[in-house]
């Protein structure tokens, strides 16, 4: 799919300058990083990770090789998947192999979306709202919100937490880095845990 069939396009990434990482990508994936380096595209609702060094929250070997990199952190993930892009939450895009896999951040568990990477984008564009799970960004620009370029959408409490108040989650924009360190240390807090198990939360 061209980027000209996205909607809402926030950013690009310029040039293709981190050499190294996009030649081990699959040739599909070059040829898309090819048009445009990368991008954030429906408002924030996905962000589709380049091949440049700066800035680091569009990096896609920061996600896939630096000191935080999703496979060191969550025990569902190999060194070989390729973490490509991310929803408005940060739940992680990942090829392995050609199947696209959906990585849920807070509970570490994995869904193979059963599509290659063309046809994960022919999805979005049909169905953007459902294929990124946009509702709470759609709820976030309800309340006033804008996403900028690197930062993503804290909901809190977390999804996978039942809670009593019966309130609506709070949405707020933060970077992107912030909540992607806070999924990955809330994850290693509750990933042992078992089902049912009261814990107290601290918000981003």
């Amino acid at each position: 799919m061209a980027l000209s069939l996205m909607k809402g396009i926030l950013y690009t990434g310029g040039e293709l300058t981190d050499l190294a990482t996009f030649a081990r990508l699959p040739v599909y994936l070059q040829t898309f990083l090819r048009e445009q380096n990368g991008v954030v595209a429906y408002f924030g609702g996905l962000h589709i990770r380049g091949c440049v060094a700066e800035p680091t929250w569009h990096s896609l070997d920061a996600a896939w090789q630096g000191p935080t990199a999703f496979w060191r952190i969550y025990d569902e993930m190999t060194e070989a998947d390729i973490p490509f892009g991310q929803d408005c939450v940060g739940n992680q895009f990942l090829l392995r192999g050609d199947a696209v896999l959906l990585l849920d951040t807070e509970t570490g568990e994995l869904a193979d979306l059963e599509v290659d990477f063309k046809h994960f984008l022919f999805g979005v564009e049909k169905y953007p709202l459902d294929a990124l799970g946009m509702e709470p960004l759609r709820g976030f620009q309800q309340q006033g919100g804008v996403l900028q370029p690197g930062q993503l959408v804290s909901v809190f409490p977390p999804f996978c937490v039942a809670v009593n108040s019966g309130k609506a989650p709070s949405l707020k924009a933060v970077a992107a880095a912030d909540r992607l360190a806070w999924l990955a240390d809330f994850h290693q807090k509750i990933k042992d845990l078992p089902d049912g198990q009261t814990i107290q939360l601290t918000s981003e």
